[in-house]
């Protein structure tokens, strides 16, 4: 994982920090997509309505996380998995 210094979750002059229920919104809407939408597409598709800068912050965030790629051609693809994670934890190779 690369930091970005453009990226908007490291700024000091961020006006809104997204909500929890906004980055699970994002989230959902980039796991279905199944990385077939350009980040705008993305953001006109959302169930209601976020502010530009609101969203592209939780672009960074969840692309700075490594739940998400970005494509050269800003396609976002979903590529967290959590299954891997249960079955780390089902060998005990984590700690509960």
């Amino acid at each position: 994982m690369i930091y970005m210094k453009n990226s908007q979750i490291f700024k000091n002059d961020v006006l809104r920090y997204p909500r929890l229920n906004t980055v699970l919104m994002i989230e959902e809407v980039i796991r279905k997509t199944k990385g077939d939408l350009k980040i705008r597409e993305i953001w006109k598709s959302l169930p209601k309505k976020v502010m530009w800068q609101t969203f592209m912050t939780t672009i960074d965030y969840l692309e700075y996380s490594g739940k998400i790629h970005l494509t050269e051609d800003k396609h976002v693809v979903w590529i967290w998995t959590p299954n891997n994670i249960k079955d780390l934890k089902d060998k005990k190779l984590i700690i509960k």
